[in-house]
C-alpha cells in the first residue's frame, strides 16, 4: 500500500516555563518524528513567548511553534498523539494545505514589520510636560 504525501502546517503553544532553546528543541523532536515516519518537514519558525486570550492549565503565555510538513498522514497523526502525550505542549493544531507559502509566515512579516516601525523612530518634540514651577503649590 503506497500513502500519498500530503502538505501540512503545525502550530503548537509549550509551556511558558520552558527556555527558548527547550522550545526549540521541541521543534526538532517533533520534526524527527515525522522524518522517522516518512515525512518531510519543509520548514519551522519559532514564534516566540506570546500572551495568550485565555489561560491554558493556568498558563498566560505560551511559546509557539510552527512547522510546514510534507507528509503521509500516518506520520502526522503519530506526531500529533506524541505532541498530545507530551507534557510540555499544551495545544496543537494541524491543518491541511494546497501548497506551502514562500518566504517568512504572516506572524514573522508583522513581527518584523512591527520592529522596524519601532525601530529609529523619531519622536520629535513632545512638548511642554506641564512643568508645575509655574503654577501655585498646595500645601
Amino acid at each position: 500500500m503506497v500513502t500519498r504525501m500530503a502538505l501540512y502546517e503545525h502550530v503548537f503553544i509549550a509551556r511558558q516555563d520552558l527556555s527558548n532553546a527547550q522550545a526549540e528543541g521541541l521543534i526538532e523532536h517533533f520534526g524527527q518524528v515525522l522524518s522517522d515516519q516518512g515525512g518531510k518537514v519543509v520548514g519551522t519558525e519559532y514564534w516566540g513567548l506570546k500572551t495568550m486570550a485565555y489561560k491554558i492549565n493556568k498558563n498566560r503565555k505560551g511559546h509557539y511553534a510552527f512547522v510546514r510538513s510534507d507528509a503521509p498522514s500516518d506520520a502526522v497523526h503519530e506526531m500529533e498523539r506524541l505532541m498530545r502525550l507530551h507534557d510540555d505542549v499544551m495545544r496543537v493544531m494541524t491543518i491541511k494545505v494546497d501548497g506551502h507559502e514562500e518566504g517568512p509566515s504572516v506572524v514573522l512579516q508583522a513581527k518584523a514589520a512591527k520592529d522596524e516601525r519601532g525601530r529609529g523612530r523619531d519622536r520629535g518634540d513632545r512638548g511642554d510636560r506641564g512643568d508645575r514651577g509655574d503654577r501655585p503649590r498646595r500645601d
